[in-house]
């Protein structure tokens, strides 16, 4: 599911902040920019209520879930509220196995080969490499290497101006968040960052 929605567009909107109000005109924004995977953290206000909004809105066309999911008891949760993707900041092994049980999407945060080869023995269906600061495309480049042929995506102080370098390095898509969206950004503002993040993936 998650490679389909990557070839679609390979980035992850991260709309940590964004309000129950704020989410379907936000999100929608962003799809008609080309976006089709839409993230919301679970430490956002009311991120269950967001979730459901956007699964019932837009759940057939896009992939909507939760990130920041630090504990398996939340897995669930986003479920019941439509969410099909769940992202963690680390690699947890128990919220990657109750992801798979739900035939959720599994994309786990991992900075090293040990997290990232213990997620993809657990079942992650991508590797989340997070923080993207610490790791350069060099690093990117080692981990390719070495790793199965699974999505990798680059995620934390990313935006358009290291999408050359990091997709030459072998990374397979971006998760961008306060460079795209900040609580009360307006929408003409979100619209404009969307499309030049867009171009900026087309050589």
């Amino acid at each position: 599911m998650l490679k389909a929605f990557l070839e679609h567009c390979p980035l992850v909107a991260i709309l940590r902040g964004v309000t129950p109000s704020e989410a379907v005109p936000v999100a929608e924004t962003l799809l008609e920019c080309g976006f089709s995977t839409i993230e919301v953290p679970l430490n956002s206000p009311g991120a269950l209520d967001s979730i459901a909004r956007l699964s019932d809105r837009f759940g057939r066309d896009a992939l909507i879930g939760a990130g920041t999911v630090t504990a398996a008891g939340e897995v669930q949760r986003v479920a019941d509220a439509g969410g099909r993707l769940i992202v963690s900041p680390n690699c947890d092994t128990a919220i990657i196995a109750q992801s798979k049980k739900l035939d959720l999407v599994s994309l786990p945060g991992c900075c090293t080969p040990t997290e990232a080869f213990a997620a993809l023995d657990a079942g992650a269906d991508a590797i989340k490499l997070f923080p993207a600061t610490l790791l350069s495309p060099q690093t990117v480049a080692a981990l390719r290497a070495v790793l199965p042929p699974v999505p990798l995506l680059a995620v934390g102080g990313i935006d358009e101006r290291d999408f050359t370098a990091y997709l030459a390095a072998g990374a397979d898509g971006f998760g961008t968040g306060s460079s795209l969206y900040r609580p009360g950004k307006a929408l003409v503002d979100i619209r404009q960052k969307a499309k030049a993040m867009i171009a900026a993936l087309t050589p």
